[in-house]
């Protein structure tokens, strides 16, 4: 009952055009939690234990949904490893890889954890120029680019050995995840990776009647799609069969695992391979 209120004030709020005012009230509440502040105040004065800046709580908000520092640097290191176990099951090292790309790297919340790869190319990208304009100035070891809502990339064709793109196909409507997927598949080294995390079966409880319906008939679904694609307003629940059968169109799923993106709370993850 709980779940179903919330569903429905969620949804009756994007409907007014309201869901980005809501989003922005959320998180500076969040930020002002005297919780938070005391919590965060131990990392403000002391630094990450990784030596590197910590974002402002305003940025972290923006791509955790916590102003937590605790929980933004724990998350990233989670979708680190989740990227390294996903490559060790295809018998690959990160460490040996010639180049890596963030797709949506906000402000370097996995990607900072590739600091000390001692001959990759880290790269990141993302729609926000606030969050790129923070990896410049703060993550000199990588690369950043601002990318549009829609294609394409200024990178060159067969680029990377691995792209990974955590909670972006989340925010996208239909149309910009086939291009999107299109896009990053051209990057893409022949043989190279692709990993993506999902809102899969474990998100049902955020889909009213005739949504869920659609989703176990095997079709995506997108709520509030008029609401600010790219953004959290905007978001997208995909069936395993849709994902395997028409988005990696092109590509080769060589792995899923239900509820695999750690760092990505109960996302479903999709390592794929480019033929």
């Amino acid at each position: 009952m709980r779940q179903t209120l919330t569903r429905s004030m969620r949804d009756g709020i994007s409907r007014l055009g309201l869901g980005s005012a809501a989003f922005w009230l959320y998180g500076k509440a969040a930020q002002a939690n005297p919780r938070s502040v005391v919590a965060n105040a131990r990392y403000r004065r002391e630094g990450a234990p990784d030596g590197l800046p910590i974002p402002p709580s305003d940025l972290i908000f923006l791509v955790a949904g916590t102003a937590d520092i605790s929980w933004f640097l724990d998350a990233g290191a989670m979708g680190a490893a989740t990227v390294k176990d996903a490559l060790k099951r295809q018998r690959i090292e990160v460490q040996d890889l010639g180049a890596v790309l963030d797709f949506g790297c906000g402000c370097g919340r996995v990607l900072r954890y590739w600091h000390s790869l001692p001959k990759t190319r880290v790269c990141g990208t993302d729609y926000n120029p606030q969050l790129i304009e923070w990896c410049r100035e703060n993550l000199p070891f990588g690369n950043f680019t601002v990318n549009s809502l829609s294609p394409p990339l200024e990178y060159r064709d067969a680029e990377f050995d691995l792209v990974y793109a955590f909670s972006v196909f989340t925010h996208l409507t239909e149309a910009l995840q086939v291009a999107w997927m299109k896009e990053l598949a051209r990057i893409l080294k022949p043989d190279g990776h692709l990993l993506i995390s999902t809102h899969g079966e474990s998100y049902l409880h955020r889909l009213n009647a005739e949504e869920r319906q659609r989703f176990t008939a095997g079709q995506l679904v997108v709520k509030n799609n008029l609401s600010a694609p790219g953004s959290n307003t905007c978001s997208a629940y995909h069936p395993a069969a849709y994902v395997q059968e028409k988005l990696a169109d092109g590509l080769t799923v060589v792995d899923f695992v239900p509820e695999g993106a750690k760092g990505n709370p109960s996302q479903d993850l999709y390592v794929l391979r480019r033929p």
